[in-house]
């Protein structure tokens, strides 16, 4: 027997406490936070928005001419674009400079998909390379602060996308979308992949992006049912917040936290011209809480 949700069930978000966020954003997939509380997105014409910490000023202040997934910020200020129709990761600065970081495997062949990048302590990049859709002939890349890109994970991997660190840094999480599940692959002592297991499944349906909050949950969005998932640190799955409606979280991707006390979580969703913010939740997880500085590329 089916078992209906209901908006007061305990541990569960509201749906209807979710208030959009910006306006006049071209269906974001992209979202990333600034530690000043500037909010950045991407548009399906290579747009890339800079939306101030209040909501009220959208400014688009650079533009790839592709289509633009994930995004990701140094500690410089720099944005990290994934843009599908290039399929190159392009980097930003903030006065809309763009620079081309990699549009090649480390064989030489063309990137396929760059999808999401996530940077470690040390300045080093995580890049998916999705692959085709259903194809399940994905990859994991890392570029080194010299700019030089390496094979990290072979996979193959069923539609890699999103990517998170945990706190420690010994693991990154990639999102498996064509499989509804989330990998954990170990970060040896010496920089390699080492052991993969699947971290937690049942992702109903299409994750595509995730973050982690500041007790080591995991929050991941699924652009297939508008649903946002909280998984625990042993992996337990438990549904946190869902548009049945398709309004308030309209095909969401991906994630980011922000906020004073990084009690927001920004959703960049497909299917709005806006973003969406859910507030007060429990903190995210700090993106620059290391004692120095992540350089960049």
């Amino acid at each position: 027997m089916s078992r209906r949700c209901t908006h007061d069930e305990p541990g569960r978000f509201p749906i209807e406490r979710i208030r959009a966020f910006g306006d006049g954003i071209d269906h974001s997939e992209g979202v990333a936070v600034a530690p000043d509380g500037t909010v950045y997105a991407g548009g399906e014409m290579g747009q890339i928005y800079r939306i101030s910490d209040d909501g009220m000023r959208t400014e688009q202040f650079a533009c790839t001419g592709g289509f633009i997934l994930g995004i990701t910020l140094d500690q410089r200020g720099n944005l990290y674009v994934c843009d599908k129709t290039r399929r190159e990761l392009i980097r930003i600065d903030p006065c809309g400079q763009l620079t081309s970081i990699a549009d090649r495997a480390p064989d030489g062949s063309r990137l396929r998909q760059p999808n999401y990048s996530v940077f470690d302590a040390d300045g080093n990049l995580y890049l998916t390379d999705s692959g085709q859709f259903k194809g399940c002939d994905g990859m994991i890349h890392r570029i080194r602060q010299d700019g030089r890109i390496e094979l990290f994970d072979a996979g193959p991997f069923a539609f890699p996308n999103g990517l998170a660190i945990n706190a420690n840094e010994d693991a990154l999480f990639v999102i498996e979308s064509n499989l509804d599940r989330v990998c954990r692959i170990e970060i040896k002592s010496d920089g390699t992949a080492g052991d993969r297991s699947i971290y937690c499944s049942g992702l109903a349906h299409v994750p595509d992006g995730m973050a982690f909050d500041a007790a080591g949950n995991l929050l991941v969005a699924c652009y297939g049912l508008n649903h946002l998932y909280r998984v625990d640190p042993s992996g337990q799955v438990a549904l946190y917040c869902q548009d049945l409606e398709n309004y308030r979280l309209p095909t969401p991707t991906n994630l980011a936290f922000g906020g004073k006390q990084m009690d927001r979580l920004y959703v960049a969703c497909l299917g709005a011209r806006c973003l969406a913010v859910l507030e007060p939740v429990a903190p995210g997880m700090p993106l620059y809480s290391h004692s120095h500085l992540k350089r960049g590329l």
